[in-house]
Parts: structure tokens; sequence; C-alpha cells
């Protein structure tokens, strides 16, 4: 492939490169520096594309692992390494999450209005604010999709009618 063909074929992919780069990312203006990366790193390494490669799985593996490779530097950016000697840092006392004692009320007020709904409405609703997807939800029920999603919807209603004071 020649070279210009190489530059058009890329920037051809530009759309489809900048609607992978926001599904990864989540945010508009990562997904463009990704996506300015990901071009950078495609135009930098084309001698290494094989001629008879699928040249857009070549240059979306590439995007991947340009995200990969960051959230991974993310991750370790952030992990903290007590380094002081005799562990001072690990024995530094941890707070509930609440900034006030009011806080606490308003979860427990909202956990007992948790427990309050019905079972049928209660075990969806808590398994989908625990982080499961509605159809592991219907999986583990028994379930169909549409009636977990309705009584989701249905919890939240009542949760949010009942404390519409709070707004």
């Amino acid at each position: 492939m020649t070279s210009e063909k190489f530059q058009a074929s890329l920037m051809q992919l530009q759309d489809n490169m900048l609607n992978f780069a926001y599904m990864l990312t989540s945010n508009r203006d990562d997904a463009y520096d990704l996506l300015q990366d990901t071009t950078l790193k495609v135009l930098d390494n084309e001698e290494k594309f094989a001629e008879n490669t699928n040249f857009k799985g070549w240059v979306f593996t590439i995007m991947r692992n340009i995200f990969i490779n960051n959230y991974r530097r993310g991750v370790m950016a952030a992990t903290m390494i007590d380094t002081t000697q005799n562990l001072y840092h690990l024995n530094l006392p941890q707070t509930s999450g609440f900034d006030a004692p009011e806080d606490s009320l308003h979860a427990e007020e909202i956990t007992s209005a948790i427990d309050a709904l019905p079972e049928d409405y209660r075990l969806p609703f808590s398994m989908h604010i625990a982080g499961y997807k509605y159809s592991e939800i219907a999986d583990e029920t028994g379930l169909p999709l549409g009636t977990i999603k309705s009584r989701i919807h249905f919890a939240r209603h009542r949760l949010r009618e009942q404390f519409k004071d709070y707004r």
C-alpha cells in the first residue's frame, strides 16, 4: 500500500475511530485525545502494516491498546504506596464516607425505604444498584428482561416520590 493510499484509508476511518474512542472513554475530550494519539501512532508505524491485513482491525487494535495502556498508567498513578518507616499512613483513621452526621441519617432512610419495597421490586432494584446488568438480573431471577426493567423503573419512581422533599 502506498503512503498516500495508507493516509487516505486512515482519514476515511476517522469517524469510525472517534465513535470507538467515545465508546471506550465515555468522554468527548478523552475520545478526541485517544483519536489523536491513535492517528499519530498509526502514521508512525505505517511501515509495520502488512499488505494482506485488515486495515480497520489493525487501527482499532492500536486504539484499544493505547486506551488500555493509558488506563493502566492512570491506575498506577492513583495507587499510593506507603514508604514511611513503620507504615504510619496505614494507621490513619478511615472515614465513613459521610460528611456530616445527618448524611448517615439520610442513607439509613433510603436503605429502609428500599427494604420497604415489595420483594418483587426490592430484589431487582437492589441487584441493579449493586452493579448487576439487566440481563444478569433477568438470568438470576428467571424473569423476562422487560419485567426486570419495569420493576426497576417502578422502584425508582416510588423512591423518587417518597423522597421528593429532599431535592
